[in-house]
């Protein structure tokens, strides 16, 4: 009886040891409204696309978990609407998050104007959040005249430069660079090495991040 006990002791402790670490990581994502949030976290957290628009009604909430190595990382998605009423649920997507997502839409050049004013009060709640600046909608981008492309790729550089924050042009419908946002957040916050080779082409979609952001990632890991 005492062996069989101590036999299913001895397995319960095996169990225990062979369940990988959970970690959660809250990240928020903020800007104006109708520049892409939902589509974003929907496309990353259930590899889907609508291409109806929905309003967001304060704050929307999607989870992802992915496994790395014997960790398991689960990402908890705050999409906070744009309109101006909901300014007052800003520390609901800031304030505990890891990451805060700044995105703004590459065909309107008034969404990334709008960005300022989105930094200065997010990063006011959360100084220790990695930021990440990403322009939406880079399908569309592309068909616009090269010296509009020009113009929003070169301020967006300075914007990123200003937030310390790597910098991503991506497409919901298209799928181009979500998973990597995600990727990139990561290795942010935990200071590890990527091996994604950026983008720096105007005219490609930019991924922009080796140099941009790391302080904060070392800056959480020696709390």
């Amino acid at each position: 009886m005492a062996s069989e006990h101590r036999a299913r002791t001895s397995k319960d402790s095996e169990a225990n040891l062979a369940q990988p670490e959970e970690i959660q990581i809250q990240v928020g994502l903020v800007g104006d409204a109708q520049v892409g949030k939902t589509s974003l976290m929907v496309k990353y957290a259930q590899n889907g696309f609508d291409e109806e628009y929905t309003q967001t009604l304060g704050v929307n909430l999607l989870k992802r978990k992915v496994r790395i190595k014997s960790s398991n990382i689960v990402f908890s998605l705050m999409d906070l609407g744009g309109q101006k009423e909901f300014i007052n649920m800003l520390p609901i997507a800031s304030v505990n998050s890891s990451v805060i997502i700044f995105l703004f839409d590459l065909t309107r050049p008034e969404s990334l104007e709008s960005i300022k004013n989105w930094y200065m009060q997010a990063h006011g709640l959360n100084h220790d959040a990695v930021c990440i600046l990403v322009g939406t909608k880079y399908d569309l981008f592309i068909d616009l005249p090269t010296e509009y492309q020009e113009q929003i790729s070169r301020t967006s550089m300075k914007y990123a430069q200003a937030m310390d924050s790597p910098l991503i042009f991506s497409s919901s419908i298209a799928s181009i660079n979500i998973q990597k946002i995600f990727k990139i957040a990561l290795a942010k916050v935990f200071d590890l090495t990527l091996i994604i080779p950026e983008i720096t082409q105007i005219g490609d979609p930019l991924l922009i991040y080796k140099h941009l952001g790391s302080f904060a990632g070392r800056k959480r890991n020696n709390k």
